[in-house]
């Protein structure tokens, strides 16, 4: 499969998981549900609700049990990018070329949709149509890579990091990323293989480079990037002084890293052979997108 039929892939994995989401989540009748739609529904590259459904195919799981478990990492990252977003976090007006839902409407409004989904995330899970165990085993995982071991420990650190005397290492700023950006890249990756019982370590190694890569081509881009293709400013670690891989490493040895990660996630796929190329494509795509 090459980059553009995988982006054919991706597009219509975007579309099976937005059709899932238009017409299951609450109608737009208050607020709070229309800016649940708006943040949700707001474009994006769906490459979480992606690897969940390329995972499950993987392991025989029909794309209907994929479903729920595609929306359901959507709707929890929406929630993250909401508060991301807020004036007391990265203070961002613009999300995919887009006024955040905290401009559109107000700052506790914001808090509040953001609240909705997450727990609309957790509520898609148990109405998934697989084997108990698996769904308890996908709710317990969510909250852990969502929490404060995982996702929200990571925007703490990286807060924190803001008004530090000392700029991060380059370990600090991996073991951040890992936590920020990757553990929801790990648990997508790792949904299909929780759905059929089976064994997801090499899906874990896989997803846990494929991490690392997606955040460091977000340096990268926050570098080169175009603002208007990103849809929202740019330069802003930059401008703040902090420490990115990009700062680390410098342009080109990002580029390297990036690249060497890509490799390893093609290693960890071995063992699926040939069924498992679209994640083999997700990858290279990773550190080949312009936003």
């Amino acid at each position: 499969m090459s980059i553009p039929a995988f982006n054919i892939a991706l597009g219509l994995a975007a579309k099976r998981v937005e059709g899932f989401l238009d017409a299951t989540l609450p109608t737009p009748d208050n607020a709070i549900a229309e800016g649940m739609r708006y943040a949700v529904l707001n474009g994006g590259k769906r490459l979480r609700a992606f690897l969940v459904m390329e995972s499950a195919a993987l392991h025989g799981i029909s794309a209907e049990v994929a479903d729920p478990v595609a929306a359901a990492i959507e709707c929890l990252h929406a929630y993250s990018l909401v508060h991301d977003d807020l004036p007391c976090m990265d203070d961002d007006d613009l999300r995919r070329g887009k006024p955040t839902v905290h401009i559109k409407w107000d700052e506790a409004s914001a808090v509040l949709v953001g609240d909705a989904l997450q727990t609309q995330a957790f509520q898609y899970l148990t109405e998934a149509s697989a084997d108990a165990s698996a769904v308890v085993r996908l709710v317990s995982t969510l909250a852990t890579a969502s929490g404060a071991s995982g996702m929200v420990g990571g925007q703490a650190m990286d807060i924190a990091a803001e008004t530090a005397d000392v700029p991060l290492t380059l370990t600090e700023i991996t073991a951040l990323q890992a936590l920020k950006t990757g553990a929801l890249i790990r648990w997508s990756a790792e949904a299909g293989a929780v759905l059929a019982g089976a064994d997801t370590a090499p899906l874990r190694s896989y997803a846990e480079a494929l991490g690392l890569a997606f955040q460091i081509q977000d340096d990268i881009l926050d570098i080169e990037g175009d603002a208007e293709a990103a849809g929202k400013r740019l330069r802003k670690d930059e401008e703040a002084g902090k420490a990115t891989f990009v700062s680390l490493l410098g342009l080109e040895g990002a580029k390297i890293r990036a690249q060497g990660l890509i490799i390893e996630a093609d290693k960890a796929l071995a063992v699926y052979g040939d069924v498992a190329e679209n994640l083999r494509q997700a990858a290279r795509y990773t550190i080949t997108r312009a936003n």
